[in-house]
């Protein structure tokens, strides 16, 4: 077959999450995976590379990545760097090289859309609008490489782009590319609640249970607004997350309904405690930023803080360096803030963005097991045999992004009422003791341990009266002011008609 010698030169032109992408006049197409776009980039021509992108999930970016593919029908190459132990623990890259090289079938989303699931050990999704004959031909028509480090990418670009480029059909002719194609994407728009923007608390006994009213709370009230990253997310500004009794080992509920699984938390916690070497393309972990890149270990200096004073305010590790600013690429965790209160150990850590959908509950397990590393050090080391208290995390942009709505969705339905059915109803304010005396209601407000009246109230208004406790006891659980409503409105029937009240009855 005869070949055309000289270059031909392209223009990418990415319809889905453009602003993602590096556009280059090439017809190879790289996927990063983790590592950043822009090392690649730099050791290139713009006429070697159509498009450079990177892929963080095998559900929601492989689908897009192959939409672009489909609108720009020159790119007949592709090279997939695989090389990152992030790049292993989310599966992008290996889920995508098993579509070109095994290809997909018919299923389900795990919110029951019909898409086309990629025939991998990796779950990952292709939209179902996209015909399956397509996507045969786009896999015939390209040619897979994939390479586990950057030195090894770069090389195969540049061998793809001294290769001929526009092949000629039998009888001369320049081949067709063919037109671009398009097809219709699906998309969720939320129902929105009107709800505070500022400031928000949850509360949980464990991760799982925690991150479900994290979800429910965002998608009922949160803002939608567009992303750095095109598309949009829904979004809460400064929620406060605490969770108060996680397991040692990690509760993962069952069937597992969270976005991890232990294997991964596996992976993903030396990432928090441990140093790692520089590595072009990696920006940083969060056990680098703690170990090194002061030139301090920060954890081992709250460890030895904390022992020689165990009270200290002041066990602080920062992960922001001024330097971000001019240089990008900044982390995501911050600050992180150790205190021991009454032999218990807490932890609270700030992180400035945060995808609570996918990245919150290993964010929190992470967090957690550094918690559980510095308690267990401090006991060795020392006589203090610290109780481990409540891990909280203050997300100042706690955000789902437009891709998991309908995932969310999803979770709200099978698990929220459950979660919410199951929950104790004690209140750390205390308790209410309600009774009618001398033409009064009486409410004596008691501590929750001993029982020591603390306040009482009285009068004949039951709205004047829950006024009253609730300025007085500002964190009252919103539940138990509803109870109060109702028990003093009952109250207050019962002086009226002259019955006897008694409460709870």
């Amino acid at each position: 077959m005869s070949v055309i010698s000289h270059p031909t030169q392209f223009q990418y032109q990415p319809l889905y999450k453009p602003n993602q992408v590096l556009c280059g006049m090439g017809q190879t197409a790289i996927v990063t995976g983790w590592t950043v776009k822009s090392i690649l980039a730099k050791h290139l021509e713009l006429s070697e590379y159509a498009a450079i992108g990177q892929l963080y999930s095998p559900t929601r970016g492989i689908s897009l990545l192959l939409r672009n593919l489909l609108l720009n029908p020159h790119v007949r190459f592709l090279v997939v760097l695989n090389a990152t132990q992030e790049d292993r623990n989310a599966g992008g890259s290996q889920c995508l090289l098993d579509f070109f090289q095994h290809g997909f079938r018919a299923g389900k989303s795990d919110t029951g859309r019909e898409i086309w699931q990629i025939e991998s050990k990796i779950t990952g999704y292709i939209d179902r609008e996209i015909p399956a004959l397509i996507l045969e031909q786009l896999r015939h028509d390209f040619e897979v490489r994939e390479a586990s480090a950057i030195d090894e990418a770069i090389a195969i670009v540049k061998s793809f782009a001294q290769s001929p480029l526009t092949p000629l059909s039998k009888e001369g002719k320049e081949r067709e590319w063919g037109e671009p194609l398009e097809f219709p994407l699906s998309q969720t728009i939320p129902e929105i609640l009107p709800g505070d923007r500022y400031g928000h608390l949850i509360k949980g006994k464990t991760i799982a249970e925690t991150w479900v009213k994290i979800i429910h709370r965002i998608k009922t009230t949160g803002t939608i607004r567009p992303t750095g990253y095109d598309g949009q997310w829904q979004e809460l500004i400064d929620l406060m997350a605490v969770v108060t009794d996680e397991p040692q080992k990690f509760y993962f509920p069952e069937p597992n309904y969270l976005p991890c699984d232990r294997a991964f938390i596996k992976e993903y916690i030396p990432q928090i405690l441990d140093d790692a070497p520089y590595r072009e393309g990696v920006k940083y972990t969060y056990g680098q930023r703690l170990r090194s890149w002061f030139e301090r270990d920060q954890i081992e200096q709250i460890i030895q803080k904390l022992i020689k004073e165990i009270d200290a305010a002041s066990a602080v590790m920062s992960l922001w360096d001024v330097r971000d600013h001019d240089r990008g690429g900044s982390p995501c965790l911050n600050h992180i803030w150790v205190r021991v209160v009454e032999d218990e150990l807490s932890l609270t850590a700030t992180i400035r963005s945060n995808d609570m959908f996918s990245a919150w509950p290993s964010n929190a397990m992470g967090l957690r097991a550094l918690q559980q590393y510095i308690r267990d050090e401090i006991a060795r080391r020392s006589q203090y045999n610290l109780k481990m208290g409540c891990l909280i995390t203050i997300s100042q942009s706690a955000h789902i992004y437009d891709d998991c709505w309908e995932n969310a969705d999803r979770l709200i339905q099978q698990q929220y009422s459950r979660i919410i059915r199951e929950r104790d109803y004690f209140d750390p304010v205390g308790n209410f003791l309600i009774e009618i005396e001398d033409n009064q209601i009486i409410v004596k407000h008691t501590t929750p341990g001993s029982g020591e009246i603390i306040a009482s109230y009285s009068g004949t208004h039951p709205l004047k009266l829950v006024r009253q406790i609730c300025e007085n006891s500002p964190a009252i659980r919103p539940d138990h002011i509803g109870y109060l409503g109702i028990e003093l409105q009952k109250a207050s029937i019962a002086l009226k008609n002259k019955q006897e009240y008694i409460q709870d009855r």
